[in-house]
């Protein structure tokens, strides 16, 4: 994994660790997340263990408020039933808690992501006879209709960043701007999306995800090389702050269910 350096002093991150910590960032106090396993749990459990205490974590199983002092494995780990407030049914969950649009963020990662925001998490290839099956769906769909916002975490290379997914598992701004409303989708859809090499954000005008911060020592240059359609480039670039020693340490401490570390 890429190490960066700062400028000044000694200390080093990878570039996971950057992503993930730059994601627990975007996170607020108070807010209701919706959490998928992967990098999106890694970064809404470090936000709650920073700066947002009274995030409410909650997963498709059914855990709400959710305080898991190890970082599970999956959806259904019992890691997340046994520190939740409260446990109920995976329907009450999609037909109370999120497809009404009680949840403020959700948090999601893809095989593939477009120029729209649009996540696959399905096939590589044709769908009748893919390269590649993917896990497939879960409540991703769910999640990126009606969550009042969607944050997407992934690894940036081109190969998952395309000019067009494979798949539409998950629709995030469709083809343009208008595509949600006319789909009758109820939340606002990808408002960020963060990487190892840094965060992109839909125009205003066009919903097409537009680099509006790199990481510290990341180029343009590099970000546009893995990326598989023309990344327009904000105005008002920014970098992004390097981790804390604070940050860092209690992203290296948390460890996933059986880590023997």
């Amino acid at each position: 994994m890429t190490r960066t350096e700062p400028a000044a002093g000694s200390t080093t991150w990878t570039a996971d660790e950057m992503m993930s910590i730059a994601a627990a960032r975007s996170l607020r106090d108070r807010q209701a997340c919706f959490v998928g396993i992967g990098l999106p749990s890694t970064a809404a459990n470090l936000a709650r263990r920073l700066h947002a205490p009274n995030l409410v974590l909650i997963y498709e199983s059914g855990t709400l408020d959710t305080r898991p002092d190890e970082l599970p494995l999956s959806i259904g780990d019992g890691v997340l039933a046994a520190s939740a407030l409260s446990v109920v049914s995976v329907p009450e969950i999609f037909n109370y808690w999120l497809q009404p649009g009680r949840i403020d963020v959700g948090f999601l990662s893809g095989a593939q992501l477009d120029r729209f925001g649009n996540i696959n998490t399905t096939v590589i290839g044709e769908y009748d006879e893919p390269s590649v099956r993917l896990p497939g769906s879960g409540g991703a769909p769910e999640i990126a209709a009606s969550c009042r916002e969607v944050i997407v975490v992934m690894r940036h290379k081109a190969r998952a960043f395309v000019e067009r997914v494979d798949f539409v598992t998950s629709v995030g701004h469709g083809s343009g701007p208008t595509e949600r409303s006319v789909l009758g989708l109820r939340g606002a859809g990808p408002v960020r999306v963060i990487t190892d090499l840094g965060v992109l954000e839909p125009d205003p005008e066009t919903a097409e995800l537009v680099l509006t911060a790199t990481h510290h020592g990341i180029e343009v240059e590099r970000v546009r090389a893995e990326t598989g359609w023309e990344l327009e480039v904000s105005a008002d670039l920014m970098i992004t702050a390097p981790p804390t020693e604070t940050e860092l340490r209690t992203l290296r401490s948390m460890r996933t269910v059986g880590d023997p570390r």
